[in-house]
């Protein structure tokens, strides 16, 4: 699961990093709010790459993806992006925990099979 999640969530740092671009543009938008939040948001998909096995780590990506959404009300492409992300990140929990079982089941086969060399 963190493999998949870790690179989603790099996907989305560039992401915010053109979206701030993007909203530097905006005259009713100063480039210290924007750099402050795009700044935010961006170190926080660095270290949830490192939280996201973690207890509420998964959570606090949904809180990312949701903000991510919610952006769209600064820069409108982020409606469609944000979705896009939100989608990639359930596909990311939900695969990736399959394959974490997966993983265990193989694991586990593997261990129960081995003769013991005693």
């Amino acid at each position: 699961m963190r493999t998949l999640c870790s690179s989603t969530l790099i996907g989305e740092f560039f992401i915010i990093g053109f979206a701030g671009l993007v909203a530097m543009k905006d005259p009713d938008l100063s480039m210290t709010t924007v750099w402050t939040v795009s700044g935010v948001a961006m170190f926080l998909c660095l270290v949830l790459c490192g939280l996201v096995t973690r207890p509420g780590g998964v959570a606090l990506g949904w809180a990312l993806q949701i903000a991510l959404i919610a952006s769209g009300f600064a820069v409108p492409m982020m409606f469609f992006l944000g979705v896009v992300f939100a989608a990639l990140w359930w596909a990311s929990v939900h695969y990736g925990r399959k394959v974490d079982e997966a993983k265990a089941r193989f694991a586990a086969q593997a261990d129960s099979s081995t003769p013991d060399a005693a």
